[in-house]
């Protein structure tokens, strides 16, 4: 049985979480990163994906993420995230309007840096329709 570690998880409109986990699973811009309790102190930035926790009971725990830091320092975890949503907590359909309006702004690029712009939100949408999808 893994043994629980504090982490929480901020973002800029406050605290998403704050409480014990016995796993942290999080997208990094290497990839994945898995955190259990005596992970050596660790600091990565976060790609847009899919964010699990493991709690002491055995629940699971999905959310959506889009950026930010994941940080790991003397056994405490913390997740510092530009975005943030449990996957209960996404409106689906809202996500869609985001991919819709971002394949929009795709299609009438202006600049390079339109395009850029357009490619992240539609990311961003992506991801919030799988998640929220997968958490009803």
């Amino acid at each position: 049985m893994a043994t629980p570690f504090p982490l929480k998880i901020v973002t800029p409109h406050g605290l998403a979480f704050d409480g014990e986990v016995t796993i942290l699973v999080v997208r990094t811009t290497e990839g994945y990163a898995g955190i259990m309790k005596g992970h050596t102190n660790y600091m990565a930035a976060i790609d847009v994906g899919k964010l699990t926790v493991s709690l002491p009971d055995k629940e699971k725990r999905i959310g959506a993420v889009s950026g930010g830091f994941v940080s790991v320092v003397d056994g405490k975890a913390v997740v510092s995230a530009i975005t943030f949503e449990w996957a209960e907590e996404i409106d689906v359909e809202r996500a869609k309007a985001a991919k819709d309006k971002a394949e929009s702004l795709l299609a009438i690029k202006e600049s390079e840096n339109d395009e850029k712009v357009a490619r992240a939100k539609l990311r961003r949408a992506l991801n919030r329709i799988d998640i929220g999808s997968v958490g009803r």
